[in-house]
């Protein structure tokens, strides 16, 4: 069994290309319907993809060689055919930004596209099933565990955990996925806002 942690896009896609490569794949979202943040994006028309592909305009503080391998390892044409062919969702280029949003301008069409592709796939998908704790295998012929909110528990293969960062807590993405992650031994990079932030010093700008 394949145990995807969080149902926004990155984990929907996860649960999607696991379940076609034939893996028997649960899907686990904290709140009712998953997707929230995909509804909010793009002022909730869903920037979707950009029209151009530029990796440097990617920053991380972890390996940029990784970093342009993840990149390189789905080019922009065929996520596009995949979003346009595979989810039927037309896109058109907004000129001023150079992103490409659904035709009907609504976030709803594509999260609700990526979950019916999920569902068809095979994927179990369980909504309002949060998780506490995963533990790894102490030996190789051990499953992971992973502990859900209920008290019960998971026995997988493998996990993916796609619960997002900080950003909008009440979406799931809450944080709680960096301190699993940190758990289990992998480097958390210090977090900060990235999407146009405001930071300031002065008192007279502290409440905002």
């Amino acid at each position: 069994m394949i145990v995807v942690v969080g149902a926004g896009a990155a984990g929907l896609m996860a649960a999607l290309f696991a379940a076609r490569q034939g893996g028997n794949v649960v899907l686990l979202e904290s709140t009712k319907n998953g997707g929230k943040k995909i509804l909010i994006s793009g002022g909730g028309r869903c920037n979707i993809l950009p029209s151009r592909h530029e990796p440097k305009r990617f920053v991380t503080a972890s390996s940029k060689h990784s970093l342009k391998n993840i990149l390189r390892g789905w080019p922009l044409n065929e996520q596009r055919a995949f979003f346009e062919h595979e989810l039927a969702q037309q896109l058109h280029l907004e000129e001023e930004t150079g992103k490409l949003f659904p035709s009907s301008n609504r976030a709803s069409d594509v999260r609700n596209g990526l979950v019916q592709a999920v569902e068809a796939a095979g994927v179990k998908f369980w909504c309002s099933c949060g998780i506490v704790d995963i533990a790894a295998p102490r030996l190789s012929t051990d499953p992971w565990r992973v502990r859900l909110e209920n008290g019960k528990t998971l026995d997988a293969d493998r996990v993916v955990l796609a619960t997002g960062g900080l950003s909008v807590p009440q979406t799931g993405s809450d944080g709680r996925g960096l301190g699993i992650a940190a758990k289990l031994g992998h480097t958390i990079n210090p977090t900060y806002p990235a999407l146009t932030p405001l930071l300031a010093g002065a008192a007279a700008h502290a409440e905002l």
